[in-house]
């Protein structure tokens, strides 16, 4: 028996390669799994099609679902932009909405629910990007970092309750699209997304109970 069975997860951005691992770990180690996205997507478990850019439509997934355990906040992106005296208007707007106007709405939506049952988990996605600032990064680095400060203030809100909150910080993750845009690059040295799904499994377990706020890098050799 897992300590996952009769748990209940939401996973965003289930379409993605690190979605999908996500939502796969926790459907194999026995969770009910409802995978979010944007797009529609086959898969052996529970989805939900939204937009949660949208407040509403992160309010009424959570609604649709019931009591939720964990929320899994994998929805998001990465564009280079440009630098920042021409960053355009669309490239910032981009970045904050799909990496951390969806964390704030689905923390919205799901916490109310948490408290009221004095537990849960939260895991955020912010990256390694998101602690300094890079050239022609500017819009994704700012993006990034404030999902890691998302993650702070609404672990010091919740922990009293009994809810974690923390976030991963990946590096490069192997995906195909990153070899793609990348093909001569070392592919051994980036993280595979189901090394980092093993990382969000574990602080959505009972051994991560006491981590509050932690921000943990997973970066493999890269």
């Amino acid at each position: 028996m897992s300590e996952f069975d009769n748990k209940t997860v939401i996973v965003t951005g289930a379409a993605g390669a690190l979605g999908q691992a996500v939502a796969n770990i926790f459907h194999t180690s026995g969770a009910r799994v409802i995978g979010v996205d944007v797009v529609p997507f086959d898969a052996t478990y529970e989805m939900r099609q939204a937009d949660l850019i949208d407040p509403e439509g992160a309010a009424q997934v959570v609604e649709s679902v019931g009591a939720i355990d964990i929320l899994a906040n994998i929805a998001g992106g990465f564009t280079m932009g440009d630098s920042v005296a021409d960053t355009s208007d669309e490239t910032w707007d981009f970045m904050f909405n799909l990496n951390t106007r969806t964390v704030l709405n689905m923390a919205r939506a799901v916490v109310p629910g948490m408290v009221e049952r004095k537990s849960g988990k939260i895991i955020n996605i912010g990256a390694r990007a998101g602690l300094r600032g890079s050239a022609s990064m500017a819009a994704y680095a700012a993006s990034k970092s404030v999902v890691i400060r998302l993650t702070e203030s609404l672990a010091d809100e919740l922990k009293e309750a009994g809810i974690n909150v923390n976030c991963i910080l990946p590096s490069i993750i192997d995906t195909e699209r990153n070899r793609s845009d990348m093909p001569n690059a070392n592919f051994d040295q980036w993280v595979a997304p189901k090394a980092l799904a093993k990382v969000v499994r574990f602080l959505a377990s009972e051994a991560a109970d006491p981590i509050h706020g932690a921000a943990i890098p997973v970066e493999g050799l890269s």
